[in-house]
């Protein structure tokens, strides 16, 4: 009897004992024991909990509790896009004044002349040609002429551009070179590569408030080549041999996305149809270096010859439709020597019809 009575003292025991512990847990789980960490000890002198960890010290960098206003998402900050024409037309006004010390009252809405028509049974002889135009020879320097008139950048390539701006011409697609799909004007300035650029805007408190979208500049004068198509006709009714541009074109190299230039690009931007332009031509002056007085429009420039350039293509003996450097593609003196044959044979075609 007596074991007995011991067994169950000691089970009341162990029982009691658990519950002790029992409850000294859930009593540490309700009142948890703070410690002195060093985040803690520092004050927040305008916080309501003196002693406690400062939690806007790490958000703000300062120590004072106030938090600055959140910064818009970038999706929902206002965008300003800005407009402009990359650099390429030149904002010109006109001169309130007589800019010139002599009275200019030459008229100058000049008209260009018909051309005289040819009969296609008249026609004996047609070659076709494709020539190219470097700006940075010396011959070619009016092309790149930097001024600003009334009327004006002088630049030959911002007279393409200010025409096709104003709709006076159609820019044709560089796809091909017959013309047949245009584009808008806002086609032709972007395939020059400008494109735009997204950049934040700040407030005087350096804080994000919105976005603007600036168009890329592009620098006029990087544009110096110039592809020109055109078509040499011998006339049997008049025993003469003429020449008609078909359209030009402005040529720059490709570039890659980082920007690098590929050697041996270039390619036309797009084509202009040169009897459309014809009459815009004829109203801009072409500069003279040595004579000032002396007035020669662009449509008299090209229809004199007066340019230097070099054959890049012709329909003479090329039944592959090759270009001269598809022929030669690793020597450029061939290039040129057979560009100069090509000449020699259109030339001698006519000497040739004659008895002396």
């Amino acid at each position: 009897m007596i074991i007995k009575n011991i067994k169950w003292l000691l089970f009341a025991s162990a029982i009691l004992c658990l519950v002790n512990v029992t409850e000294a847990q859930r009593k540490k789980t309700k009142n948890p024991v703070r410690t002195n960490t060093p985040t803690q000890q520092n004050s927040n002198y305008g916080g309501t909990n003196y002693g406690t960890a400062d939690t806007t010290k790490k958000a703000t960098g300062n120590n004072y509790g106030t938090t600055p206003p959140a910064t818009p998402a970038a999706s929902n900050l206002p965008i300003t896009v800005v407009a402009g024409s990359n650099g390429l037309l030149d904002s010109s006004k006109p001169s309130l004044r007589n800019d010139a010390a002599i009275e200019l009252n030459l008229i100058k809405e000049r008209t260009p002349l018909e051309y005289e028509n040819i009969r296609e049974d008249d026609a004996v002889y047609r070659v076709r040609v494709w020539r190219e135009i470097d700006a940075r020879e010396k011959v070619n320097l009016p092309f790149r002429y930097a001024a600003v008139e009334d009327n004006g950048s002088q630049r030959f390539i911002s007279i393409l551009l200010n025409a096709i701006k104003s709709g006076q011409v159609t820019a044709f697609s560089s796809d091909d070179d017959r013309f047949t799909t245009p584009i808008t004007p806002d086609a032709a300035f972007s395939a020059f590569g400008g494109g735009s650029d997204t950049v934040p805007i700040f407030d005087r408190d350096q804080n994000k408030i919105g976005l603007q979208v600036r168009p890329k500049s592009v620098d006029p004068d990087s544009i110096y080549k110039f592809r020109i198509k055109e078509e040499w006709i011998f006339d049997k009714q008049t025993s003469r041999m003429y020449v008609r541009i078909l359209g030009v074109a402005p040529v720059i190299p490709y570039k890659l996305s980082t920007g690098d230039v590929v050697a041996n690009s270039e390619r036309p931007v797009w084509w202009v149809y040169y009897p459309d332009i014809r009459p815009t031509l004829a109203k801009y002056d072409v500069y003279n270096p040595k004579n000032k007085g002396a007035h020669t429009t662009w449509e008299d420039l090209f229809e004199a010859r007066m340019f230097s350039s070099y054959i890049l293509k012709s329909s003479l003996d090329n039944s592959y439709d090759q270009t001269i450097a598809q022929k030669y593609p690793n020597n450029t003196l061939f290039r040129l020597l057979e560009g100069e044959k090509i000449k020699e044979k259109i030339f001698d075609y006519e000497q040739s019809l004659w008895s002396y």
